[in-house]
């Protein structure tokens, strides 16, 4: 396929008039339009305004989409005790399938290609189907919880590590590779040091099996932390062996010197939410300080209770406004840097080779958007339009490992209208008071 348009082939490399050509799974050239239609006359074309490298979600939870707006106006362990966890354990594995193909529909409408999903502690095998299904690449993992768990969640620590174990098993490398494996405890709340200890142990057991955890996001949870362990939240990480370069830490808002200090010296990735921090009131994230340390920071969207869209073009916008206005400084994460974070740096926080730009040999994740649209009238700077006034609904096309999973607009992979209505049917039966 001959894909053309304005092509944005990463945050430093803009072709006006270009052309991308996909061939398998793979992306076989990127240039002029007229160079390519000279070299590749009978691939089929489609075009586009623009094209740019499919986005990263760097920390999801897909399967707590059916709990859109339960938990408005609250804090964060609030929100997870009363409200989000009791919804969790209530999920049949028939729910947590249409929760999760939800959450990945929304992905492939707005433009996202790859995720970091944290699921839940039963049925995580519902996603993984999903995903394969759907088309979406990603690195999943089922929670594990083994105390400060409500009833249906808490599980025995050896039961836990084995359940992800068979997963490992069974899903990691799975549809060609386009599907692996995150151990994922819940957080260090949750969690027991075996467990925590043991996640490491598994991570290591298998090749290319990374670790995706949350950390530091609210200062209660730091608190409870401290408390438990007699050490900050990054520390106890650290000795339990849940830091370095194939573990994703979700959030880590509330850091100290010497724990940012512990992840610049692992290696550790960090995946910065800002709507979600900013809807929980966690704080804000010392992202420009990661950067200078040379962290790896992507970009995520967290869940659609907290945040309340997947919309990877709202994240990036909302990602360097709160960076400004936190820092009173106008040039504070501009727009090339966010689009980075939602790109590359979620594609080597992820674990995926070849993937977060448009590179001859590199994975065809492609999205297309489309600009005929007030709001985006003028353009004077298409690197800024996607970062600060394009939306997800923009995405006309979208492409994972070759194959086309949206076009024109339209989801080609499923029915998205009974995907919607099956997920409207089983949210109006979930208990959700808290």
């Amino acid at each position: 396929m001959l894909l053309s348009g304005t092509v944005v082939a990463d945050a430093d490399t803009v072709i006006e008039d270009g052309a991308v050509v996909v061939e398998d799974d793979e992306i076989a050239a990127v240039g002029k339009r007229s160079d390519c239609l000279e070299e590749y006359p009978d691939h089929e074309r489609h075009s586009c305004d623009v094209l740019a490298p499919g986005t990263v979600g760097a920390h999801i939870h897909s399967v707590q989409s059916l709990g859109r707006g339960i938990a408005d106006d609250t804090e964060l362990l609030d929100w997870l005790f009363e409200y989000v966890l009791p919804m969790e354990a209530e999920l049949s594995a028939e729910e947590m399938r249409a929760a999760a193909e939800l959450g990945y529909l929304e992905l492939i409408e707005s433009g996202t290609t790859t995720c970091i999903d944290h699921l839940s502690v039963a049925h995580a095998e519902e996603a993984f189907e999903a995903a394969r299904e759907l088309g979406i690449r990603g690195r999943l993992g089922k929670v594990m919880m083994d105390q400060e768990a409500p009833e249906g969640l808490l599980e025995d620590t050896d039961e836990a590590l084995a359940e992800s174990e068979r997963l490992i098993e069974r899903y990691h490398g799975a549809a060609g590779g386009r599907i692996r494996y995150a151990v994922t405890p819940r957080f260090a709340v949750s969690c027991t040091e075996a467990c925590l200890r043991g996640s490491r142990e598994l991570a290591d057991a298998y090749d290319g099996v990374r670790i995706h955890t949350h950390a530091s996001e609210n200062r209660g949870e730091i608190e409870t932390v401290e408390r438990e362990t007699g050490m900050r939240n990054i520390h106890w990480l650290d000795e339990v062996g849940l830091t370095g370069e194939d573990v994703v830490l979700a959030h880590c808002v509330w850091t100290d010197e010497s724990e940012r200090e512990v992840l610049a010296e692992t290696g550790t990735n960090v995946t910065y939410c800002p709507s979600s921090n900013m809807k929980l009131a966690s704080g804000v994230a010392p992202v420009l300080d990661y950067l200078d340390r040379g962290i790896t920071v992507a970009l995520g969207n967290d869940g659609p209770p907290c945040n309340n869209t997947l919309d990877p073009f709202t994240e990036m916008r909302q990602a360097s406004l709160l960076q400004k206005v936190d820092r009173l400084e106008p040039q504070a994460l501009p727009a090339r840097t966010v689009f980075e974070m939602a790109t590359a740096n979620g594609a080597e926080a992820a674990g995926f080779e070849r993937v977060g730009k448009l590179r001859e040999g590199w994975k065809a994740d492609i999205v297309g958007l489309e600009t005929d649209l007030t709001r985006a009238t003028p353009i004077h700077d298409v690197l800024s339009h996607l970062v600060f006034a394009a939306h997800g609904d923009d995405v006309s096309f979208t492409m994972v490992d070759g194959e086309v999973l949206q076009r024109d607009g339209e989801v080609v992979v499923a029915d998205a209208a009974a995907i919607r209505e099956r997920a409207r049917e089983f949210a109006a039966g979930l208990d959700v008071a808290p």
